[in-house]
């Protein structure tokens, strides 16, 4: 059994590679967020570890993932266990462009995956409690003779529940981020919420930041974390500490 570098009653964090790690823990989670490297740049942490993904398979049969379509058509065999059930689109106030003769990239992509019948695997509906007005019939300045069909705004009532959209807008970590490459808590409590029920398990293999953890606490969840980084270990351990919040408290 693994010794966490950092623990509370609510958050685990451990130092090492998930694929050496997760059998050593000897545990099941309810889904697993992960964000690997991309492999898009000669830096040293940018390479993609071959065999994570079996090391996840080992523990839970529901994943999301982030990347982009160049990512996952170049690793797709490791994802042939897996099915996709859909994907999201996080689209940033700003963006990346590695090179000068391709469209700016503002958004990424992340999918979620399982295992076995869809039916066992928990998915949450996503709901928004966001009201649609509703004004029956408005013409739009065209009389009835011209053939065309009057536009109607439809609203609901009493402000009902309607799907959110697979598009979620959220400020980039630019500035204030603690690891590169580091997502939005407001885009991965969404992605908790939809694959994890309130007081279960979700682990990120490769925490970077430890955002996941985060998001969880704020979502009623408890997170395990890996990070093969010492030193963003530490600094992660610190925005832990700042962070506190007891289980069960978030909105």
């Amino acid at each position: 059994m693994s010794v966490p570098y950092y623990s509370t009653d609510s958050v685990e964090l451990y130092l090492g590679d998930c694929r050496e790690v997760l059998p050593a823990l000897g545990r099941t989670f309810d889904a697993a967020v992960c964000d690997p490297p991309y492999g898009y740049t000669s830096l040293a942490w940018d390479k993609w570890p071959p065999g994570w993904i079996d090391a996840v398979a080992g523990v839970t049969s529901s994943m999301w993932c982030f990347g982009t379509l160049r990512m996952f058509l170049a690793h797709g065999p490791e994802f042939a266990d897996w099915r996709m059930s859909h994907d999201v689109v996080w689209r940033k106030h700003n963006g990346t462009g590695f090179q000068a003769d391709r469209f700016r990239c503002v958004h990424e992509l992340v999918s979620h995956w399982y295992r076995g019948r869809w039916d066992t695997v928990h998915h949450q509906v996503p709901v928004t409690m966001d009201a649609i007005k509703h004004t029956g019939r408005k013409r739009r300045g065209h009389p009835a003779q011209t053939g065309r069909i009057e536009d109607i705004l439809r609203v609901s009532e009493d402000g009902g529940p309607r799907l959110r959209t697979s598009v979620i807008e959220a400020r980039s970590m630019h500035g204030s981020a603690i690891h590169p490459t580091e997502k939005p808590v407001a885009v991965l409590a969404q992605l908790i919420e939809y694959a994890v029920p309130p007081g279960g398990r979700v682990l990120d293999p490769m925490a970077g930041s430890c955002s996941t953890a985060v998001a969880a606490r704020l979502t009623g969840r408890r997170p395990v974390c890996i990070e093969a980084d010492e030193a963003m270990c530490e600094k992660a351990a610190r925005r832990l500490d700042q962070n506190v919040l007891p289980m069960g408290d978030a909105p």
